[in-house]
């Protein structure tokens, strides 16, 4: 089973350079054309399922405005 992920993504920080977008292995961040930060760029979000949380885009982020999460799945063994 993959691991699930999700980012948050600063506002304050974020101008809207697209570096994580080409950088995402998965293919689920996008520009929000319909908002902008306060310094006027539209930020990075996800915009559908599939974020692993691999955090290739949060390495790639000259500004570090993006945190990456991993949903942390916990099995339990067989004859425990």
């Amino acid at each position: 089973m993959p691991s699930k992920g999700w980012i948050e993504v600063s506002d304050q920080y974020c101008k809207g350079c697209e570096l994580c977008i080409s950088a995402c292995p998965q293919e689920v961040i996008e520009l929000e054309m319909n908002k902008l930060t306060p310094k006027g760029y539209h930020p990075a979000h996800i915009f559908k399922e599939g974020c692993t949380g691999c955090a290739i885009c949060a390495l790639v982020c000259p500004d570090a405005a993006i945190t990456v999460y991993r949903e942390v799945i916990k099995t339990r063994l067989a004859g425990v």
